[in-house]
């Protein structure tokens, strides 16, 4: 998507070889029109699916999904990080490690937004290890729901996160695909996955 890698060069910074910023764009502030656009990119990539529900989470996965839920008429799931007080029954729940922030979380939806009638497309802002895709891979398959597949803002392909989804039988839609970040420079990978 020719735009989200414009606006990741023009605005995203290289912090290491491993970290990509994009606070000013779509994890802190949010660039509604740039977010239409990929809700659009996501809808069409994946249009024959037939998907009933979207499942993020929180937080920076929330935009790019409603933005693509709203191009599909369907509801958004997100998973919640920490769980609030009105959160405590009939729950799924899945540890995830986060690689940018060095934590593991628990995170958690509530049983009453999935069921086996559900066709879920699975959507988060970066790839890197795969953990995030992966526990909320694990809640979905807990409810029972069939997965369209898993739709990515931002894949670090140096990293093994599509691999590992691939292995599950999972397919991987990323809008922006990064080779490298050597250098303080972004580098792009081809569109198309390259077995």
């Amino acid at each position: 998507m020719k735009r989200l890698q414009e606006k990741m060069k023009q605005d995203g910074r290289v912090l290491s070889e491993h970290v990509l910023k994009v606070d000013s764009f779509l994890n802190h502030q949010i660039d509604p029109l740039l977010m239409k656009e990929i809700g659009e990119e996501f809808a069409n990539r994946f249009a024959s699916e037939k998907i009933t529900k979207i499942v993020t989470l929180e937080s920076s996965g929330i935009a790019p999904s409603v933005m693509t839920g709203l191009v599909l008429g369907v509801p958004v799931v997100f998973a919640r990080k920490r769980q609030s007080l009105t959160m405590t029954d009939d729950l799924l729940t899945a540890n995830v490690y986060s690689f940018t922030k060095e934590t593991a979380n628990r995170i958690a939806v509530s049983n009453a937004f999935l069921s086996a009638d559900d066709h879920v497309l699975i959507i988060d802002d970066f790839l890197a290890n795969g953990q995030a895709a992966l526990g909320l891979i694990d809640i979905v398959r807990q409810a029972g729901s069939s997965i369209a597949g898993v739709g990515i803002v931002i894949e670090k392909s140096f990293q093994n996160g599509a691999q590992l989804l691939e292995q599950e039988g999972i397919r991987v839609e990323s809008l922006a695909r990064i080779g490298s970040l050597k250098e303080g420079e972004i580098q792009f990978k081809e569109e198309g996955r390259q077995k």
